[in-house]
């Protein structure tokens, strides 16, 4: 084929693409839902003025985080640069840590009276058992949830705190970039991950935020977060790390151990409509202890709590089963508790989030900054270690990303995706995951330029509630683009939630669509196919997965009295993990027990089906 030939069938490609999800036809006037289109972001974002990111030698800044975000090159502690391999994002929130926020970088000030403080030495000396002595104090005052008065200093956080509020107002450029003011709350009572990221909608925000040594009880901050909603602060939270929350996060209990109540449940979604399933601490959709029918349940998975080696419960950790215990108490309570969005996002303390596997630097400064603190490869006196130098780092994941689907890129219509949770999480890979259910779609809707008009108006999309009323089976349409950057895609799979006649926890996971081939009709599963990919070299094959993968799928084994969930699971093609990229680099054998390849994939919210 000639070149001339060639780009123009790309673009024919693209074009055809752009259509099946809506991205064309955009019509003149007001914003309605049709000129939706995805945007990826990042809203879990630390900086030097975290406690811990400071500790482990991270000096950037939150310019230097909105910078990152922008596609600029910043300086990593360890000494090299570091930047996006996909370019610019949309959106991101610099997120610091809301307990001691700045007060590490004052004790290290000379010029600062906290300076004086009587072990602020101690905490910046080049002796580690010194270190590790004082840094233990403010830790355990985290785990604990009691302040130190003596470093609690409120000046020195209020002046941090408008600091970053206005690097936030510096880089938020509507229509281009958007930024969001927030922090994390971090609530870890026996080392057990309870913490929250807070994100307001606005500019209008508090003078200080509500932390976990005001109260470890995230329901307290859910108080917190009416009372501001009622002088005209918006705000959410977002669970994240569930998987470390050793059972507490999704737990049948309040957090003092009383019943769930009607109350309880409509508060919890007043104030968390979204949690965050992905990022480099694991992820959390499933376990294989939950999930022992799904092939793909076991996807990096990490389950220990936080500076410790305890493995935590794995009932109550997880976000597939927090859908289905939902449903259970909404029969109860006529109020769902567990009704979430999902996104993901990074965590990364070094103001930039490591999301590609080929370039992987980890999260924590000087800890895994390097690849002797990942140990993607065997070290000598591994065994010895302790701390958190103990911490199996090569467990953690180039993860992850929030998506939204959004009239316009700015603050308003964002945040009004994560309310309405028209959102999707992914594994760090840019792809497009879309979903809608609803009835009488013509059969040729993915081959019109006016398909989310028509998607819109005969259904609901991702995060929303379907009433049948007696209309029989919806049509899914699901829909999904690879990131160009990364391999093609492999299959699309919907995966049902649901309870039994007898409370039985339910699930089932259909592949709906595969790139070589169609599912089965009774395993519901695509052929199998080989990897492909020679782990040798991690070069990605032509030709290598889907670019693009639609469906409209009825249930085929729907059941018009079941409240069900649905959502939707991408997979690309496997590709080399960042340990192997690592191994390979350094010419050494990968550690054993860590997989070759990972299948980065992408998750859409749920949608509710039933009367």
């Amino acid at each position: 084929m000639a070149k001339g030939s060639s780009f123009a069938a790309r673009w024919r490609n693209l074009a055809m693409a752009g259509a099946a999800l809506g991205l064309l036809a955009t019509p003149a006037g007001a914003d309605t839902p049709e000129r939706r289109q995805a945007l990826f972001g990042d809203v879990h974002v630390h900086t030097k003025y975290s406690f811990d990111a400071y500790i482990f030698g991270i000096r950037a800044t939150p310019d230097d985080a909105y910078r990152y975000a922008r596609g600029e090159t910043i300086r990593h502690m360890a000494g090299y640069d570091i930047k996006l391999k996909g370019g610019a994002l949309d959106f991101y929130a610099v997120t610091d840590h809301s307990e001691y926020i700045g007060v590490l970088p004052a004790m290290d000030d000379p010029n600062s009276p906290m300076s004086l403080i009587e072990y602020a030495k101690d905490m910046f000396s080049t002796v580690r058992e010194k270190i590790a002595e004082a840094f233990g104090k403010v830790a355990g005052s985290l785990r604990d949830g009691k302040p130190l008065a003596e470093i609690d200093n409120k000046d020195v956080q209020r002046a941090t705190w408008a600091e970053i509020g206005a690097s936030t107002e510096r880089y938020y450029k509507p229509g281009k970039f958007t930024t969001f003011h927030g922090y994390e709350y971090t609530s870890a009572p026996g080392s057990q991950n309870l913490h929250r990221i807070v994100l307001f909608r606005g500019s209008n925000v508090p003078k200080l935020p509500f932390t976990s040594l005001d109260s470890n009880n995230p329901e307290d901050m859910w108080d917190w977060l009416d009372g501001l909603r009622g002088k005209g602060i918006e705000g959410l939270a977002i669970p994240h790390n569930s998987n470390v929350s050793n059972g507490r996060m999704f737990e049948l209990s309040t957090f003092s151990g009383g019943p769930i109540t009607a109350e309880y449940a409509a508060q919890r979604m007043r104030n968390e409509p979204i949690v965050e399933m992905t990022q480099v601490k694991g992820t959390s959709d499933t376990h294989p202890a939950l999930s022992p029918n799904d092939e793909w349940a076991d996807f990096e998975i990490y389950n220990t709590l936080l500076g410790t080696t305890v493995t935590g419960k794995t009932d109550g950790s997880y976000v597939r089963q927090a859908l289905q215990r939902g449903l259970t108490l909404e029969k109860q309570l006529g109020v769902n508790p567990f009704k979430f969005g999902l996104i993901g996002s990074s965590d990364t303390h070094n103001g930039g989030g490591p999301l590609d596997e080929e370039s992987y630097f980890g999260k924590t400064g000087a800890l895994d900054g390097t690849p002797a603190g990942r140990r993607a490869v065997v070290y000598p006196g591994d065994e010895d270690l302790q701390g958190t130098a103990a911490t199996p780092f090569y467990e953690w994941s180039a993860a992850g990303l929030a998506g939204v689907w959004a009239e316009q890129n700015n603050r308003e219509d964002i945040y009004d995706a994560f309310r309405r949770k028209e959102t999707f999480a992914t594994s760090g890979t840019r792809m497009k995951v879309r979903l809608f259910a609803g009835h009488g779609y013509p059969a040729d809707i993915f081959g019109r330029n006016d398909f989310a008009r028509l998607a819109y108006r005969g259904g609901v999309p991702m995060g929303g509630d379907l009433m049948i009323a007696g209309k029989g089976a919806p049509t899914f349409l699901a829909q999904a683009i690879k990131d160009p950057d990364s391999a093609g895609l492999e299959r699309l799979q919907v995966i049902r939630g649901w309870v039994d006649g007898k409370g039985k926890l339910q699930e089932q996971v259909y592949d709906i669509a595969c790139a070589m081939g169609a599912p089965d009709a009774k395993t519901h599963r695509c052929p199998a196919t080989n990897s492909g990919m020679d782990t040798s070299t991690c070069a990605i094959p032509a030709g290598y997965g889907a670019a693009q993968l639609t469906a409209a799928w009825r249930d085929p084994d729907f059941d018009s009295g079941r409240r069900a969930f649905y959502y939707l699971r991408v997979l690309e093609r496997p590709t080399c993990r960042w340990s192997t990229w690592e191994a390979n680099r350094l010419g050494k054998p990968v550690r054993p027990g860590l997989p070759l390849t990972i299948q980065e994939r992408g998750w859409s919210s749920p949608i509710w089906v039933g009367s």
